[in-house]
């Protein structure tokens, strides 16, 4: 029922806290995360802008017997949030609505322990976004689910500077490494060079980062 990137977000939630899973679709990640008897989570939320996936969640809660254990709300973003949430999740959205998710409600930094993101692009903006906002890298992964691979990155409270480099890959990606990192970043840099090539002449500044991105890359992966 739940692939490989939701199971890595799921197995980076902490025990005893309480969630709120932004853009929860058909609830498979709160639901595997309520049958984790070891986590004893104290709050499920699942939230999405949809009716029609939370229809669906309301009947995978109902097949597992999970209705008075996982919340369902209907909202954007973190409109959905209740006070007492300290972890955060958000998974399958770009990083860019991500940043917009947080600015939204700034404030609820406040309460919020632990973010939890597997961004679809972007991953450096909110990366830089949510330690500007005080927060560090705890841990992160790679994931292949099917063709693609995925970034999945937990933060906590926290404060650290990283540099250009730690950014791009991520700090503890790059002392990891491994096979799994070589194949996504050769991908990057592969799609990097097909894009400077049919760029016409007048993005220059796009043009530019694309070439800051690709010395980076070729100095990093084998």
């Amino acid at each position: 029922m739940i692939g490989s990137k939701l199971k890595c977000v799921g197995d980076l939630v902490d025990k005893n806290s309480s969630i709120i899973d932004i853009g929860c679709d058909h609830a498979h990640l709160d639901i595997y995360l309520a049958r984790k008897k070891n986590l004893n989570l104290k709050k499920i939320i699942a939230s999405d802008n949809k009716e029609g996936p939370l229809l669906q969640a309301k009947k995978n809660l109902k097949t597992y017997r999970l209705q008075n254990k996982i919340k369902l709300k209907l909202g954007d973003g973190l409109d959905t949030y209740e006070k007492d949430i300290d972890t955060v999740i958000i998974s399958g959205m770009g990083g860019r609505n991500m940043i917009g998710i947080f600015k939204c409600h700034l404030d609820y930094f406040k309460n919020i322990k632990t973010i939890i993101i597997s961004p679809n692009n972007y991953q450096v903006d909110i990366k830089k976004f949510l330690v500007k906002n005080g927060y560090k890298i705890e841990d992160e992964y790679l994931v292949k689910e099917g063709k693609y691979i995925y970034q999945v990155i937990k933060f906590i409270k926290g404060r650290v500077k990283y540099s250009k480099k730690e950014y791009f890959f991520g700090p503890l990606l790059l002392k990891k490494k491994g096979s799994l990192f070589e194949e996504y970043y050769k991908r990057e840099l592969k799609s990097r060079e097909t894009l400077i090539q049919i760029l016409p002449p007048k993005y220059y500044y796009k043009k530019w980062t694309l070439k800051k991105e690709i010395k980076i890359l070729k100095e990093n992966i084998s």
